[in-house]
């Protein structure tokens, strides 16, 4: 592993420089204004809620409306089985075998519907030649 070289002789963001030339000397001056800039715009990317935000419009932009339908029902398994589990925490589970086998009917119907979310995403159409567009 190479030695670490001191803090000052490597910047760790690039500053802009101006350039002034002289008969003599050469000088470079940092201008300050840069860096606030890119901190500023740096700082509205890494806003949670403009991130989500976007995400949700790209979301609503590319995705098929199958593909979304199959997303709704995905949530609604996700809701069916973290409400047996809670069930099964708050009141008991007496009958152990009704909510295993309830519990393991919700992941796996998660599983296939996952698996079909992806067979049937246009995205990937060049990896499943075979998949009918009918499924």
């Amino acid at each position: 592993m190479p030695p670490k070289r001191p803090a000052n002789s490597n910047p760790s963001t690039p500053s802009k420089t101006t350039t002034t030339s002289s008969s003599s000397s050469t000088q470079h001056t940092k201008t300050p204004s840069s860096s606030s800039a890119s901190s500023s715009s740096s700082q509205s990317s890494n806003n949670p809620q403009a991130i989500l935000q976007q995400l949700w419009s790209s979301y609503q932009r590319r995705t098929p409306q199958r593909v979304k339908l199959i997303d709704v029902f995905m949530g609604f398994l996700v809701v069916v089985g973290v409400l047996q589990f809670v069930y099964c925490v708050l009141v008991g589970n007496y009958p152990f075998n009704a909510f295993l086998s309830g519990f393991s009917a919700t992941v796996g119907q998660f599983v296939l519907t996952a698996s079909l979310r992806i067979q049937t995403n246009p995205e990937n159409k060049d990896e499943f030649k075979t998949v009918s567009p009918e499924r």
